[in-house]
């Protein structure tokens, strides 16, 4: 399959420094400063995750995290799903989630996975097979739902 982005797969423990200033980076940049949250971005669950970062000419575009059941949800999760603002309208965000669900079959099989959700992003979660499995909750004044998409089996 050709990819837009270069994809790169590690632990939190092969991430360089400049990796992992990279990602934060981003996240500060779109997390923090562009949606106005005011929050903890480094959590602890970052050591224990997977980092799923996609590359175009050496540059960070699309990020997400594969976390592993029982640390966020008792499925296995993807969070800090983000694509640069440099890099909207490319396709990136689907490529990312297509990408991010099979990298956490490959870890875990055919599971169930969990996502916490921006609300107005649920019809894009939808096409992926995501379902709301929960109300609607306020994170940072933004509304959020959780969503599970069931095993792929």
């Amino acid at each position: 399959m050709d990819y837009l982005l270069d994809w790169r797969f590690q632990t939190f423990d092969e991430l360089t420094t400049k990796e992992l200033y990279g990602i934060l980076r981003l996240r500060s940049e779109v997390f923090v400063l562009e949606q106005r949250c005011c929050f903890l971005d480094m959590d602890n669950k970052d050591q224990l995750s997977y980092h799923l970062s996609g590359y175009r000419d050496d540059e960070l575009m699309a990020f997400a995290r594969i976390v592993p059941p029982g640390l966020s949800y008792e499925y296995p999760a993807i969070g800090r799903i983000v694509v640069s603002p440099r890099g909207r309208g490319e396709g990136y965000g689907i490529e990312l989630l297509r990408v991010s669900i099979e990298k956490l079959e490959s870890l875990y099989g055919p599971v169930p996975i969990r996502i916490g959700a921006q609300l107005y992003l649920k019809k894009f979660y939808e096409s992926f097979g995501f379902r709301q499995s929960g109300e609607v909750y306020l994170e940072d004044d933004i509304e959020h739902i959780e969503m599970t998409r069931p095993n792929s089996a």
